[in-house]
């Protein structure tokens, strides 16, 4: 008998989650977030506690907490040790901040959903003591170069095709979990938070001449799993790098949107009367496809820009790919085709929610057809519909969702560059230190690798929720 009760109504959270705990005193068994779980996500309900040693499986994508009414499902808070960082005179405190917490922030303050807000996040950042505040939207612009660099070899080289997206640590998981199959052709490329982190320890800190050892590097983003995500051990490129195992961790603390807006609050900082401020230079400068990323499909659309300079060497990239609309949209499932060049077509798709996700997969294991880059977010929506967002009611949350999208989009069009390898930040970080996308010290800091963690399953791997004993719809 498994010790976690009424799975019929609710998730069963370990007490190790990294990322979610459940106060069961808060709980009503409403069963949103058993809901949002096994329906939306497809995680619970295809496993057999029975089978798996009472062993809760979990993704991290926290779709849980951001259903639960009652703040019974939440995420494991990491304020503290923010606030502890700040009051250590010792430390230097590097944040950066993802491209859908500023399209979301303003929700805890009174703004409409979508609001975009970058200079007054960045603005309370500073208030709140941060030494530097610079830009996740850089660490994306650095994941396009990689990861767009490797289609291309992937391409020309006759890699392993398609190649996944591998930037939502949640989609990470579940692969490794319910498709190892697949690890193969997930990019090699780090999230780009990870990214981030692992420049902000080493050309960050070597040219504004600070010792890596006192950095604090810590992530304000949308998502639960990046709790996780740092916490994995191959998240150390840094400590690596410098051969010293005490720099840890490449990012120290991450925090959500929530936990942000909480913090604010706690300070008693009026978030509308807050100045606004810019970014610290060297990793903080974005480009239109950077802020996508917080967007299902902008990875996609944003890898398809620099992949038409790889390819044509021309630029700029033409409309078509700076406003490739077939990959826009709340759509589950969304498929394109992109035209790179004369010669060059590729056959693309976008995926997001775990419960897509499972559907689209099992369908291409059964089909004979051909993709060759297939982007996957976890969470519906993207990351803009992360765990750690601002919550809002079932009613109207496909319209938040479709606002902060829409956020987003808008700040795109505005931009100076439109494409990742336009950044003249990250030109000037290939130049003065990595070399070239793909090179030996771009592979050391920038990419990774993953673990088959279907054992986590036990001896039934082909549970669905009409074979789950536990499920509400099993069937004996």
């Amino acid at each position: 008998m498994s010790q976690y009760e009424f799975i019929d109504k609710r998730v069963p959270i370990a007490l190790d989650n990294p990322s979610i705990y459940h106060d069961i005193s808060k709980c009503k068994n409403c069963t949103l977030c058993r809901r949002a779980c096994a329906d939306v996500m497809s995680v619970l309900d295809y496993y057999d506690l029975d089978a798996n040693g009472d062993v809760p499986v979990c993704i991290h994508c926290g779709q849980c907490a951001a259903a639960c009414p009652f703040d019974s499902m939440h995420a494991k808070s990491e304020l503290e040790k923010v606030k502890a960082a700040l009051a250590d005179p010792e430390k230097v405190v590097v944040i950066q901040t993802a491209p859908a917490v500023r399209v979301a922030i303003g929700e805890g303050f009174g703004y409409e959903p979508g609001t975009f807000l970058e200079g007054k996040m960045v603005g309370a950042l500073r208030a709140l003591g941060a030494d530097y505040v610079v830009d996740t939207n850089f660490g994306a612009d650095l994941t396009i170069m990689e990861e767009a660099s490797e289609l291309v070899e992937r391409l020309k080289n006759g890699g392993q095709i398609p190649q996944f997206t591998s930037c939502c640590p949640a989609w990470v998981r579940f692969a490794e979990i319910y498709f190892p199959e697949l690890i193969p052709n997930l990019s090699s490329t780090r999230s780009c938070i990870a990214m981030e982190a692992a420049m902000i320890k080493t050309y960050f800190a070597e040219k504004k001449g600070i010792n890596p050892s006192n950095i604090v590097s810590v992530s304000v983003n949308p998502c639960t799993a990046k709790k996780a995500e740092t916490k994995r051990e191959e998240e150390n490129a840094a400590a690596r790098y410098h051969n010293d195992e005490s720099l840890g961790m490449d990012t120290d603390i991450s925090i959500t949107t929530r936990e942000f807006i909480r913090w604010i609050q706690e300070e008693n900082l009026d978030f509308n009367a807050i100045e606004e401020s810019q970014f610290d230079d060297l990793i903080g400068m974005e480009t239109g496809a950077s802020i996508i990323f917080g967007n299902t499909g902008g990875v996609m659309e944003a890898a398809m820009r620099t992949a038409y300079k790889l390819i044509t060497d021309k630029e700029p990239p033409p409309y078509a790919l700076t406003h490739l609309e077939d990959v826009r949209g709340m759509e589950g499932v969304k498929e394109a085709t992109v035209q790179l060049g004369d010669d060059v077509t590729l056959s693309v798709a976008v995926v997001h929610g775990g419960k897509n996700t499972r559907d689209f997969l099992n369908a291409l294991k059964d089909s004979d057809k051909h993709y060759d880059f297939i982007e996957v977010m976890a969470c519906p929506g993207g990351c803009i519909g992360g765990g750690g967002q601002p919550r809002t009611k079932l009613p109207q949350a496909v319209k938040t969702k479709e606002a902060r999208i829409g956020g987003l989009y808008e700040a795109d069009a505005n931009y100076k560059w439109v494409a990742s390898y336009e950044n003249p930040e990250i030109q000037a970080l290939y130049k003065d230190f990595l070399g070239e996308p793909l090179g030996h010290k771009a592979h050391e800091l920038l990419h990774t690798h993953y673990t088959n963690r279907s054992a986590v399953l036990g001896d039934r791997k082909d549970v669905t929720p009409e074979t789950c004993p536990t499920s509400p719809k099993y069937k004996g």
